[in-house]
């Protein structure tokens, strides 16, 4: 009768334990360059597209705008970019990479429009959940 209940604990305990990790969505980004780290977050700033925000970011994000000095976290920046989902930009935009050293990344992000032009500085860093933006520091020269 012990053997019977433990079994029956052990299964239990088994698919509920599957069951979470099945639940658990893969990090797409953690296996791929730093270019397309660059490439997702110009989408989600660019075209308002959102879905890989929480891959994107590190948890100790910094968002800054030198012009007015305002400043954000990840929670804020991501609440800032989900309010804006869909929301395309009429710009023209690119970027390149400026740096990449080991686990150290920096690019120059442009965004072109009528009548100004945006710049951010993005900074990656690369870990064992693969390369996340870490920090972004935007200009409008």
């Amino acid at each position: 009768m012990k053997t019977t209940w433990r079994t029956i604990a052990a299964a239990l305990i088994m698919v509920t334990s599957l069951s979470s990790f099945a639940s658990e969505k893969a990090n797409p980004l953690k296996n791929v360059e730093s270019d397309i780290v660059i490439g997702s977050y110009m989408d989600a700033v660019t075209v308002g597209s959102i879905d890989l925000n929480k891959f994107l970011f590190a948890d100790d994000f910094q968002y800054s705008n030198v012009n007015n000095n305002d400043s954000a976290g990840k929670k804020e920046y991501i609440k800032f970019l989900k309010a804006n989902k869909g929301n395309k930009y009429d710009c023209k935009s690119s970027y390149e990479i400026l740096s990449q050293d080991g686990k150290v990344c920096v690019a120059k992000a442009t965004m072109a429009f009528d009548n100004f032009t945006r710049v951010d500085y993005i900074t990656l860093n690369q870990g064992k959940d693969g390369w996340k933006v870490s920090k972004v520091e935007t200009t409008y020269p």
